[in-house]
């Protein structure tokens, strides 16, 4: 697949060439629009507050252009008593590497009321770095050089009062070394902890990516948002297994708890949000259980019951490990796609996200250009052709309303595939 500069120069002389526009073909009749100049490398930008293609639940767009809360009784179990709504922009391409970062929040944040904001980056097709909080002044620096960010915005409310977004802007510091590159590489490598599992139940309620619980779900809660996965998405993923069954599963992160919010075990002790003297691996709420870590307290101030480091939704506990009560399980952690999950990838031009692999079949959203979307897998569909190339292969996409829709790759940055390796169904 050729880049968006070869594209580009191939239709400017195809325009010389006909003194018009290049024949129509299938690929025009898809594209909702011209694909635009070559992006140049972003140093700063505006986050995109009305993005009709952000990941968002319960926000409200105000006139202005800012966002809020939508409905202040939809809650969820991670922030007990509190309103909530969260906002993940669009990825941004930077058209460079960098790792150091900082944004810059305009916000009305009444007392009682909080918004979280956090960044994470992709410099791999196939791998996100975990959300990183910035600090007081809004400074952040990432475990590796990305070329992808992206912003998400959790928004707390009280009982009288919500917090209102305006703006957000994101400058790139350039400088980077090669030793931070090796060295967040070498973080990505899977790990894996003995934890006491517990069922999380909940049938009916949101966690805190939107996602509203079904019967007998599938995915997990781990206590902290750093490995918190988009809504429908497996961009973090821990694979279980349980001794007693021999039976194991792959599961995306969708929830924060149990018992903390703040909690990442996982990353070594200068890493960690809180409680940095425990063990790499050691939850806090196990510490408390077993030892009296933090006067058997969690986070909250709340006695802890039991060692849990991670809650299981009831179709991964009940079909996919067998269990039949809480208990000990074998918790491999993914950051990275597994070998098997999502990648990510970046049209260069607008175009439709249909319901099958034709462009016979209805559109169900949209990819822009240097956006960058999670995707699942490719298959072979119809030929759609641009610019004097042909493509069959179509990548599919998880929606933000649930289920999956695909876009031709002909309209994604890359090779034929916009650089998902593995093919639906494998």
């Amino acid at each position: 697949m050729p880049s968006t500069t070869s594209r580009l120069i191939r239709g400017l002389c195809a325009l010389l060439i006909v003194g018009g526009l290049p024949p129509a073909t299938a690929a025009a009749a898809d594209r909702a629009g011209e694909r635009p100049a070559a992006a140049q490398p972003a140093s700063e930008w505006r986050v995109d507050l009305a993005s009709t293609s952000a990941d968002q639940h319960n926000i409200d767009h105000r006139g202005d252009g800012g966002l809020t809360i939508g409905d202040g009784r939809t809650r969820t179990p991670s922030a007990p008593g509190k309103a909530f709504a969260v906002y993940t922009a669009p990825a941004q391409s930077l058209g460079r590497q960098a790792d150091a970062f900082t944004l810059r929040r305009q916000a009305d944040v009444p007392s009682g009321t909080q918004v979280l904001t956090e960044v994470r980056g992709s410099g791999h097709p196939d791998r996100w770095t975990q959300w990183t909080t910035p600090d007081s002044a809004g400074r952040l620096r990432l475990p590796e050089v990305v070329s992808v960010l992206q912003v998400r915005l959790t928004l707390l409310g009280s009982s009288t009062a919500t917090p209102v977004v305006s703006d957000v802007l994101v400058h790139a510091d350039p400088t980077r070394s090669a030793a931070r590159a090796q060295r967040g590489a070498a973080q990505a490598a899977s790990v894996t902890y003995r934890l006491f599992a517990t069922r999380e139940g909940l049938t009916g309620q949101t966690t805190a990516n939107g996602h509203v619980i079904q019967p007998r779900d599938h995915f997990v809660a781990l206590p902290s948002r750093r490995m918190l996965a988009s809504n429908g998405g497996r961009e973090y993923q821990v694979r279980l297994c349980y001794a007693r069954t021999g039976r194991c599963e792959t599961a995306p992160v969708w929830d924060v708890g149990p018992w903390n919010t703040q909690d990442d075990y996982w990353n070594p002790p200068a890493q960690r949000q809180m409680w940095r003297d425990l063990p790499q691996g050691t939850p806090e709420a196990q510490a408390a259980y077993q030892s009296g870590y933090n006067g058997g307290l969690d986070e909250f101030g709340r006695r802890v019951a039991n060692p849990a480091g991670i809650d299981v939704a009831d179709g991964t506990f009940w079909d996919g490990l067998g269990m039949t009560d809480n208990d000990w399980v074998d918790v491999t952690f993914q950051p990275t796609d597994g070998g098997g999950g999502q990648s990510t990838v970046t049209a260069w031009a607008e175009a439709n996200v249909r319901s099958c692999a034709a462009t016979s079949c209805g559109a169900v959203s949209k990819v822009y250009p240097n956006e960058s979307y999670p995707a699942n897998c490719w298959k072979t569909g119809q030929l759609v052709s641009a610019e004097g190339y042909t493509s069959d292969k179509w990548i599919e996409l998880p929606l933000r309303s649930g289920g999956v829709g695909y876009v031709s790759g002909i309209y994604l940055k890359g090779d034929a595939t916009g650089g998902v390796t593995r093919q639906c169904g494998t």
